[in-house]
Order: C-alpha cells, then structure tokens, then sequence
C-alpha cells in the first residue's frame, strides 16, 4: 500500500508532501514559493564564458548563479538503438558557442550549493504517460518496462500519435495503459509546446519562457500510480483540485482522499520526527543491527554492523539476515536522503557466494521500486558492492542543515 501525506502552510507558501509505502516513509518533497522548483523550467539565456579546458560554458538564464552547460548537453541529442549518444567526444565547446550567443535552455538539474543549475539545450515537456521531445524524432520505451510485447505496443501507439519530427519516450507509468489516454497525453504536451512557440521571441534576455507545474500537478504527473490508496491532506481546496485531477485519469484513489484540518499532519504522521533521523549518519535496523552512512564529495560510503543483533542459530546465519535487512533498509535511505553518485557498501563479510548473491538480489529489487535511475555493479576485489544512483534535486540535509560555523561543518571540535 501507498500513502501520501500532502501539508501546506499557506502563511508562507510552502507545500510539502510526503510518501509512505507499507507505512515506512520513503521520499519527502518540499516547494516553498514560485521559485523553488527549476528543474523543467525552460529559459532563454545568454553565454557568458567558454571555457575549452571544461568542455562546457556558463549560461546567464537570469538566476542568482550562472548555469552549467556541459558539451554533451549544448547539442542537439542524438540516438542509436534506443541509446542517448554522448556527443562530447565528437563535438568541442568552442565550435559550438561563443560569448553573448543566445540560447534557448532548459534545467535539467537543481542548484546545489556553490554550483549553479544545469542546463540542456535538448527540451522536453513531461506528461503522465510520456515525455514529449519536440526537437527530435524518436520514441523510447522506459527500462522497467521488461515485457517485450508490451514495449513494442507502446512503441506502436506512440507512433501513431506522435507528430511528424518529433519524439516521446514512454514512461513506466504508461504500462498497461490504452492508445487513447496516450495519445490524449501526447496532444496536450504539443498543444504546450505549440503555445510557446510565438512567446519564445518576446521574453526578454535572460527570461523565463515556460515554468513546470506546482508540487500538487507534480505529484499526480509523476508520484500517483496505481499502487496509491489513500492521500491526506489538509485544505479543502487542495482536495479538491486533486480530486478533480485523478478523476480525469480515472484514478480509484479519487474517492480515497481526506482532509484533516486545523492539524500538522507531518507531525501526526512522524515525518518530521523520521527526518531528523535521517539526518543522523547512524540508522539502528529492526533487528539491532545498524548502518552508517556517510556522504564525501566524490561518493558516498554505507557501513553495515551487526550492533546488539546476536542472532540464534550461527554467525553465517546472523550475518545473511542483518545484510538482508541492512539491503532493503540502504534503498528507503537513499530515497528518502536524495542521495545520488556513486555509492560504495561494505556488508558484512560473507564467505558464501550465494548469500552474497541473495543479499546484491534484495538490493537490486528494493532499489528497483524506486523512480530514480539506479544501477547495482556488483562486487569488488574487496568485497565492497558498488552502486550508482542518479542525481535528482537537493539531498534532504541540504535541505533541511547547514554547515556549523564554528567547526566548519566536520563536527568535531
């Protein structure tokens, strides 16, 4: 089961919502005013530097920090056999742009800290089902959509409906749905993207062409699928815009949501009480076992111990059940934590090739259930499992800490 909690705090515009899956708190999400959210916002922007020795350039798009754009990303994308090709081994930053040129740009990643917000030339507009590419044709099909039949009749629908010269790729939300909701998606993504068209030329430079939508729409685009039963909430208009959202798409959690006010529903639901302890780089499992997480500027390093956890029968026994435990617990973490990169876990030792089998297995399916890309590599010469997980957004201790100015954020005196 999937729950989620949705608080707004209307004396200082900010929404939060929060999903709970099983009852376990999984992902926190936060937008406070109309500028908090970047990523999907389209902006025309101005070249300030080129830097050949980056491969990459700063682009004013009329933000407090100049954004980063990356070789790769100031090229139209390019695909061969499903597969986004990397352009920067083919193309050099300095053939491409010179100082003062205008583009037309998107945010494809949020700020964080001293770096500015990425950016693409390469546009998208998201929908529910899919993602419309309006520059390029192309159609994809989203990689936890396994079954070959299905993917190739998504393939097929998208055809059909897509305009001539552009493109869509097919979201995992889009499994099992008709040709008509597709192709109804599809139309209102162009009828956007044809809006803006002649809007484009008038926005001055560095301006704001197109902003995405608010954390609500958001969460009904991308967070509200069929595994959702129930949503609180605490105002009556948010219900209601909500309601009337999931019963366009014809969502049974449209009769399944509530109103709470006059409450902190975070409060009531210990989600601010989970958070502080995320923010501890020490995570007690279940069983008495417990992780530690710590987080560097090159990759992230999770610890598993077994803590008070003794076990009953025999040390290999002991060890398998805290790493299963400790599996599926890393995977909640990362989520909830926003952490992305490259991430290195040190189980505990196991002798048995297939117990280490079993525990890089639970790993694989709890990290399968999250929306954010991720890749388990497997073991190293050392024992350790190497991971990947994508960058999306500020990691939940940027939002929520600071640095101390005292000990200059290492915590120690």
């Amino acid at each position: 089961m999937k729950e989620i909690v949705l608080q707004t705090q209307s004396h200082s515009q900010k929404l939060r919502a929060a999903v709970f899956e099983q009852g376990d708190l999984m992902d926190v999400f936060e937008e406070e005013g109309a500028s908090s959210h970047l990523v999907g916002n389209i902006y025309r922007g101005r070249v300030e530097n080129v830097l050949p020795g980056m491969q990459a350039a700063f682009v004013d798009i009329g933000l407090d920090k100049n954004a980063f754009l990356y070789v790769g990303d100031a090229v139209p994308s390019r695909f061969e056999e499903d597969e986004k090709v990397d352009q920067a081994a083919h193309v050099r930053i300095e053939h491409v742009l010179k100082p003062r040129q205008e583009l037309l740009v998107q945010v494809i990643k949020e700020p964080v800290g001293t770096k500015g917000a990425r950016i693409s030339v390469n546009l998208t507009l998201p929908g529910r089902y899919v993602v419309l590419l309006p520059q390029v044709s192309y159609i994809g099909v989203s990689r936890k959509i396994q079954d070959n039949n299905e993917r190739t009749r998504l393939r097929d629908l998208a055809d059909l409906a897509k305009p001539e010269g552009m493109g869509v790729i097919i979201r995992t939300l889009a499994e099992g749905i008709d040709g008509d909701e597709i192709a109804e998606d599809i139309a209102q993504l162009v009828e956007i993207w044809n809006a803006l068209q002649p809007k484009i030329p008038h926005v001055s430079v560095p301006g704001l062409v197109h902003k995405d939508v608010d954390l609500v729409s958001r969460l009904v685009r991308d967070w509200i699928d069929q595994d959702v039963e129930k949503i609180t909430v605490d105002q009556d208009e948010v219900a209601l815009i909500l309601r009337k959202a999931l019963k366009e798409i014809e969502h049974p959690a449209a009769k399944q949501i509530f109103v709470v006010t006059g409450e902190d529903l975070f409060a009531r639901y210990g989600v601010d009480d989970e958070i502080r302890k995320t923010l501890r780089s020490k995570v007690w499992l279940k069983s008495g076992g417990y992780l530690v997480i710590q987080q560097t500027e090159a990759l992230i390093v999770i610890d598993v111990n077994t803590g008070k956890y003794v076990g009953q029968r025999s040390l290999e026994e002991t060890v398998v059940h805290t790493n299963l435990e400790a599996a599926r617990e890393i995977a909640r973490q990362l989520r909830l934590r926003n952490l992305g990169g490259i991430i290195i876990i040190d189980f505990i030792d196991m002798t048995s090739t297939e117990d280490q089998q079993k525990v890089i297995e639970a790993l694989e399916t709890a990290c399968a259930r999250d929306k954010t890309k991720s890749q388990v590599l497997g073991l190293t010469q050392l024992g350790l499992v190497e991971m990947t997980r994508k960058k999306v957004g500020q990691t939940l201790a940027i939002r929520y800490t600071s640095p101390c100015p005292t000990c200059d954020g290492s915590g120690r005196v």
